[in-house]
């Protein structure tokens, strides 16, 4: 395996190139990512799609992060195309902002597979795949997880839900609110979701939303966090204040989130992996450069997770 600094990049834009020692790669593959140090999700996915690159000798990789920044999101697509990379693969910092970059890509003829979070749909007609989890359905089994608690406690017809959702204008969290939003009223039509407030993707801040939501509402049955870190934030907040009988479901699995699990604080999530997102982004890619027949919507499965089936998943590694 070899590593160098790519020095041929712009100070903005600056990252690394991955590469097989077996010899000369088939094929130069390029990532912007959406901000790897947000998350421990984050940090494994970057992980994960690096040694999935050294363990394939086809292929080389410009690996780039965004920092969460949109417009450096931007100039690292601008660059890549000035590479002349033969695929781009993006984690989209905001859904709509990154469109008229993508099509540029599309326009140069290098081929677009979108991982994890979904670009707007306005977009769609200038990316070749997208491959990563389906967030509205998440969303959906999390209200499913959500009600189907209610009823065995017996508090369907009266219970009161605060949600906390991701960063703004980032696609997976509007699709997972979306999920939920839309799929709660139909299994459980007299819960009622009495606010909405972003958590950034962030536990700190999602702990202040809740810490506010406690203060707000003296009835609070159900909170659903649109990943696990967001919802042991708000777990946190209901400990410090004292406030117990309260349901925390999340959507993706954090190691944070399982523990709470095991400890019955947290009843239940949806588990997906990152390891098997990078894999699976970096197979999609080989795919389509290979003229493979891809899929435009290239899912892979999130099964829900509960304290009841908990011992059929392994702990989290984020």
């Amino acid at each position: 395996m070899k590593l160098r600094t790519m020095l041929t990049l712009s100070t903005a834009v600056a990252g690394l190139v991955f590469a097989n020692a077996a010899g000369a790669a088939e094929y130069r593959i390029g990532i912007t990512q959406n901000n790897v140090g947000v998350d421990s999700y984050q940090t494994t996915y970057d992980k994960a799609f690096k040694e999935a690159v050294e363990a394939n000798d086809a292929v080389e990789a410009v690996v780039l992060d965004a920092g969460g920044d949109v417009a450096r999101q931007i100039a690292q697509i601008e660059d890549l195309i000035q590479q002349q990379v033969q695929a781009i693969i993006i984690w989209p910092t905001n859904g709509e902002a990154v469109i008229p970059a993508v099509r540029k890509a599309h326009n140069a003829g290098i081929p677009v597979i979108v991982t994890n979070s979904n670009i707007a749909e306005a977009g769609f007609d200038f990316v070749k795949s997208f491959s990563g989890p389906d967030n509205i359905t998440q969303g959906s089994r999390s209200a499913e997880i959500m009600c189907d608690k209610f009823k065995e406690m017996g508090i369907e017809t009266t219970a009161q839900v605060v949600q906390i959702s991701g960063q703004p204008g980032y696609t997976t969290a509007i699709e997972r609110q979306k999920g939920f939003d839309d799929r709660l009223p139909e299994v459980c039509p007299d819960v009622t979701v009495v606010e909405t407030q972003p958590g950034d993707w962030n536990r700190e801040k999602s702990q202040k939303v809740m810490e506010a939501f406690l203060v707000k509402y003296d009835k609070i049955d159900g909170v659903y966090a649109g990943d696990d870190n967001m919802g042991v934030g708000a777990l946190n907040a209901a400990k410090a204040a004292g406030r117990e009988g309260i349901i925390f479901v999340g959507a993706t699995n954090f190691a944070v989130g399982y523990e709470a699990m095991e400890k019955g604080e947290y009843w239940g999530s949806i588990y997906q992996s990152p390891v098997d997102d990078a894999k699976a982004a970096l197979k999609t890619a080989i795919d389509v450069l290979d003229g493979k027949d891809v899929p435009f919507l290239n899912y892979f499965d999130t099964p829900k997770i509960t304290q009841d089936n908990m011992s059929n998943f392994t702990k989290p590694v984020f």
